[in-house]
């Protein structure tokens, strides 16, 4: 006979299940406006500047403060509604099941259409020499990407340092083409090779740190290379940095208006585009080929050692798989590839200084890698044109650009912890179960 329900019992249980009260709302909303007033009052509230003579000046934004602290506030009850509507067990879609098989389809020609526009941007904008150029920085910036997508996407080593050896290729090929009039195509491999020489040297002493520590390691080999390039003046120019940096040729043919130049030789006339253009296609080839590099390194064996090495270094080692070789071959391979970017940025620059080579362009670049998903190059690529090219989008808000900036990736860690591609997955797996012959398994079947 069954028990009727006492509804005493189910009295704890329902009152747990309630969505919280308005008092425990107002309460974590309070809360979150205190610390928003803790954090913004000296970043916005109080504006500090050196007078003319030195002397420090200030005036106040509390106006500004207060808009802040009151959208925090209202913001975080307008969030706390939201999860109390959705409920925990709901989940969010931003797809419909039904679409789907459509995303799907379309998800394969997404990459290829991409391309073709890529190829095609200096056709579209040939007379706007701003797209052009901001294609440019979006370009070095995904190769960039990419290139430190093997170190920390795929071998799980976190790297704060990457900007080092940026700076390698940039100072290799600036030195080299300076002083022994070298060419780009001549300089290119050099500054990558030697920037993967620095890659092994870093790798060396970072083999048995793993997390924080290894972050703390290559955040200061990053500042130990910027400071030497910065001290070492009869080699780098010091802080003057080094100037007269040669401009690629299309081999061997300039880029001039001069008779023995590409516009003289076609019979067309000279344009200052012309180069811009060739930079264009160059940055691009290097990056697709940065690509097609670690796609086809994923799928090798010391590809899938990096995906080991990811999941579980102690497990990797059980495996019989050699961790040192596999580590150094990571940040070496990821290094090259930052040569070769740092080469075509002091050539398209003309000008280098340490100035340019800071930790805020490894933050950038490991941010583009985190956001875009570790693992997923179209991520990265994605990434990377979100926030170079969103970045330029809100150059209008000045000071609050950034604020917006690290509200809105804050938000997509939020909703997309893995990035806006997570790929995990391993490269190389059996698509359809084997079958084990019989004389194989003592049952008979596996």
């Amino acid at each position: 006979m069954a028990r009727p329900t006492d509804p005493a019992a189910r009295a704890p249980k329902a009152a747990a299940a309630a969505p919280h009260g308005v008092a425990f709302i107002l309460k974590k909303s309070l809360i979150s406006a205190l610390v928003a007033l803790v954090l913004f009052s000296l970043m916005i509230g109080v504006r500090t500047e050196a007078g003319p003579e030195g002397q420090l000046i200030y005036w106040t934004r509390f106006g500004d403060l207060a808009a802040l602290v009151a959208a925090v506030f209202f913001g975080s009850i307008m969030v706390e509604l939201l999860r109390q509507w959705i409920g925990p067990s709901k989940s969010i879609s931003l797809v419909p099941e039904s679409a789907k098989g459509a995303v799907d389809t379309l998800g394969r020609f997404f990459a290829p259409a991409l391309l073709v526009f890529a190829l095609l941007v200096p056709v579209i904008f040939y007379d706007q020499r701003y797209i052009l150029d901001l294609g440019i920085l979006v370009l070095t910036y995904i190769m960039l990407g990419w290139g430190l997508n093997i170190v920390v996407g795929l071998a799980g080593l976190l790297d704060l340092g990457y900007v080092a050896f940026y700076a390698v290729g940039a100072y290799s090929y600036a030195l080299l083409a300076t002083t022994f009039g070298l060419s780009f195509w001549a300089c290119l491999p050099l500054a990558g090779i030697l920037a993967a020489f620095w890659g092994v040297l870093l790798g060396f002493p970072v083999l048995r740190l793993r997390g924080d520590y290894l972050a703390i390691v290559t955040l200061a080999f990053g500042e130990i290379i910027r400071l030497i390039l910065l001290n070492w003046q009869h080699v780098t120019g010091g802080p003057n940095g080094i100037t007269g940096i040669p401009r690629p040729s299309f081999f061997g043919i300039p880029l001039t208006n001069t008779d023995d130049g590409l516009a003289a030789l076609l019979g067309i006339e000279f344009s200052t585009t012309h180069r811009v253009v060739f930079l264009f296609y160059l940055i691009l080839a290097l990056a697709l080929l940065t690509n097609w590099v670690t796609i086809r390194l994923r799928r090798l064996p010391i590809g899938r050692a990096w995906e080991a090495l990811r999941e579980d270094e102690v497990a990797c080692r059980s495996l019989g798989i050699n961790t040192t070789t596999t580590k150094l071959t990571a940040f070496a391979t990821g290094a090259m590839f930052g040569g070769f970017a740092g080469a075509f940025f002091a050539t398209r620059q003309g000008f280098i200084s340490p100035e340019s080579f800071t930790f805020h362009e490894s933050a950038l670049v490991l941010a583009i890698v985190v956001l875009g998903g570790m693992g997923s190059q179209l991520g990265v690529a994605l990434a990377a044109l979100t926030m170079i090219g969103g970045f330029e989008l809100f150059r209008g808000l000045e000071q609050f650009r950034m604020l917006v900036f690290g509200s809105a990736m804050v938000l997509l860690m939020i909703w997309r912890p893995r990035g806006l591609i997570g790929h995990r997955a391993p490269s190389v797996f059996l698509e359809k179960p084997t079958q084990i012959s019989s004389s194989m398994v003592k049952e008979g079947h596996g």
